[in-house]
């Protein structure tokens, strides 16, 4: 046995561990030493990390999770399987290259679709590249042998035929209605690629005839020849629905029809409203209901339409202000308030208020497929945790609207349609004959990653499929339990028919050492990977999984991580200390049977043992905050505190019988400790494993 270095270095550990980890080959189960015994699968996909840039502390997170339950179940004698990919991330991968083009004084907006394409694409794999080594140095054992990419041509054909498939089963469609429409970025966005910001704005009260409607989008105003009120209510009986009634409005005077609708609240403002159909969803669906016309106000551009007279071409923010003065000087603004508080929908990338617009697109009938997904919820077929997740998840499924799946972007997966100059349509995988030109618009990037469980098991007819499908956890942020979870449910129980996972573990962010969020404007972002080459990825890991249940933000201070590469020491000083306290002479030394005899009945191998069994149901509950708290203060307060300290005596001045029990009983609770950290500090405990243990590897131990 070599002698322990006095301090553990870390950086050369670590390259040196994970070299000899992926070696081994044990990162597949198909390699494990005893893989045909395992019957029970344990498989975790990977969220697959966007590949347009550098891991943050989120990444850092959800890797350690996910490698702490792999490990856990590697030496529990399952057949463990992290499957690792890389997501090409659409829109926000674009809107990164975007920036880049803007850098170098170029727009994508006048380059080729194909160059553009080209140029994101060498861009994404060189950032994929780098992205997995980082995925790596944080200790991860997952199977890169199964690596796949949303980009990859066998992925992109299943996509395509799902899209297919669901359009000839009645599930997508086309169609011309309202879209999210982000005026910078020039896509349309579903509504999970959109935020609510709290904005003060002015709200307007305007004469309309008889009428008095309030407005904080005076611009929108053009259009508006409808006066829409609930038809119980008492204020406005005399009025009768398609009534029409000349006034006097901001280019002249029109001609507005009453229209009756329960979706007007009687309660707010003065209970009646005009509607701008082209730039208001709810407006939208009262024209479908009534078969109103809908007439556009503004452009895509976010200016405004020669309908609105001598205002067209400016832009919403120029015009508003002007537009409000001649109603003024008309006569016809009633009153302003000058603080309406309310939401506004924005772009979650640029934070510009989204322009609805109408415009044909391709769109998922939600309603029969989230049905289906809530049931398989409710009938307790995937368990949420924290448990009170299952309420939004269902609350999402429950009140779902059809998605649209189509992206204005060139980076991405094209939509399998094709057009003739008729303008008309059809879908299928290849051209059908000449005169016909693809779709160009691409899929949203959730219409790929819903599929992601299937298409990494090699879907429809793989062999990993039959062997890993349904996987037994999905771990992932809980922001995305109304983005990409549904997504996940949905197709799994689409295409495959069964839930893609049993168990949803959901962290929370993680935050700076005061709680506040992580942003570059700030200056209070945490590179993990400085902070592993600082001060070991042991320590990170550590930091990132204690006192961090599930569902709840982390705030993560350096202080944190300095704190458990003390830990790291003292775990090496213990081993440093039981090596030393070897007995010289071989002929004292124990055989490995008759060790376990001697210490068998020793108070200190019973108190491990129940906190093996403690840890070992924290685990399993996915209680690894729990775990790893209690792994912390047995090591540190029981065996070095404690046992090592009682048994100094004897290691050191007592008989031969009693060094040998003594240096039986320190390497026995030394190595039992090991297992139960390795799958929260894999480098540290794998190397003094084989030191102990030369040639075999502790990952692959049984727990």
């Amino acid at each position: 046995m070599n002698p322990m270095e006095p301090r553990y270095n870390h950086e050369s550990s670590e390259k040196k561990i994970y070299a000899a980890w992926q070696d081994s080959g044990y990162f597949n189960p198909d390699n494990l030493p005893d893989a045909a015994a395992r019957k029970e699968p344990f498989t975790i996909i990977m969220p697959p990390p966007n590949a347009n840039g550098s891991l943050h502390a989120g990444h850092a997170l959800f890797v350690t999770l996910q490698d702490v339950m792999t490990r856990f179940a590697r030496m529990r004698g399952k057949l463990a399987l992290w499957l690792p990919g890389a997501d090409h991330a659409g829109f926000e991968t674009q809107i990164v290259y975007e920036k880049k083009l803007e850098k170098e004084g170029r727009s994508r907006m006048g380059m080729d679709r194909d160059v553009l394409y080209k140029e994101i694409m060498d861009f994404t794999l060189a950032n994929k590249e780098y992205m997995e080594n980082q995925v790596r140095s944080l200790g991860a054992s997952c199977d890169w042998s199964r690596e796949k990419f949303t980009l990859d041509p066998a992925v992109v054909t299943e996509v395509q035929k799902t899209f297919v498939k669901m359009y000839n089963d009645g599930l997508i469609y086309r169609g011309k209605r309202i879209v999210n429409w982000c005026s910078k970025h020039q896509t349309s966005l579903s509504d999970v690629e959109t935020e609510f910001a709290d904005k003060k704005d002015s709200f307007y009260y305007f004469q309309y005839g008889p009428f008095v409607f309030g407005t904080s989008r005076p611009e929108t105003k053009f259009g508006d020849k409808y006066v829409v009120m609930h038809p119980d209510d008492e204020l406005y009986k005399e009025y009768k629905d398609g009534q029409k009634i000349d006034l006097e409005w901001i280019n002249g005077p029109i001609q507005a029809t009453v229209i009756k609708d329960k979706a007007i609240d009687m309660a707010f403002g003065t209970g009646v409203m005009t509607i701008t159909p082209w730039h208001d969803a709810i407006d939208f669906e009262i024209a479908e209901r009534h078969g109103l016309e809908k007439e556009q106000v503004i452009d895509f551009h976010g200016k405004l339409l020669p309908i609105a007279g001598e205002f067209a071409g400016m832009k919403i923010d120029e015009a508003r202000p002007k537009i409000v003065e001649k109603l003024k000087s008309k006569g016809l603004l009633v009153k302003i308030d000058e603080n309406y508080n309310h939401a506004v929908r924005v772009c979650y990338k640029c934070e510009r208020p989204i322009e609805p617009q109408i415009m044909d697109q391709w769109f998922v009938k939600m309603k029969p497929l989230a049905e289906k997904a809530a049931a398989a919820v409710r009938a307790g077929k995937i368990k949420f945790l924290p448990e009170r997740f299952e309420k939004v998840f269902l609350y999402w499924m429950d009140n779902t609207i059809d998605w649209n799946i189509s992206r204005q972007i060139a980076w991405g997966i094209r939509i399998p349609a094709w057009k003739n100059v008729s303008g008309e349509f059809k879908v299928a995988l290849e051209t059908p004959s000449d005169g016909w030109t693809q779709d160009p618009d691409v899929f949203d990037t959730w219409f790929s990653s819903g599929q992601w469980p299937l298409l990494i098991l090699n879907y429809p007819d793989g062999g990993d499929l039959k062997k890993f499908y349904p996987t037994q956890v999905m771990e992932t942020g809980h922001d995305l339990i109304f983005k990409w979870i549904p997504r996940m449910v949905i197709f799994g129980l689409y295409l495959q028919g069964d839930i893609p996972f049993e168990t949803v573990y959901l962290h929370g962010l993680v935050l700076d050492g005061k709680g506040k969020k992580m942003s570059k404007s700030k200056g209070n972002v945490m590179n993990p990977l400085d902070l592993t080459v600082k001060y070991g990825t042991d320590a990170l890991r550590m930091a990132l999984v204690v006192g961090n249940p599930a569902g709840s933000d982390l705030a993560l201070s350096e202080d944190k991580i300095r704190g458990y590469r003390n830990f790291s020491t003292k775990i090496w000083n213990i081993a440093r200390f039981v090596q030393l306290g070897k007995p010289a002479d071989e002929n004292m030394l124990l055989s490995e049977k008759d060790a376990a005899a001697k210490i068998a009945d020793r108070a200190e191998v019973k108190e491990l043992n129940e906190i093996k069994k403690e840890i070992t149901a924290h685990l399993e509950q996915f209680e690894f905050h729990l775990a790893s708290e209690k792994l912390y203060h047995y090591i540190w307060h029981t065996l070095a505190d404690k046992i090592v300290e009682a048994e100094k005596e004897k290691l050191h001045n007592g008989t031969d019988a009693e060094k040998a029990e003594a240096y039986a009983l320190l390497k026995h609770l030394l190595l039992e400790s090991l297992k139960m950290v390795h799958p929260f500090m894999p480098f540290i405990t794998e190397e003094i494993f084989q030191i102990f243990r030369p040639g075999k590897m502790l990952m692959v131990e049984r727990w």
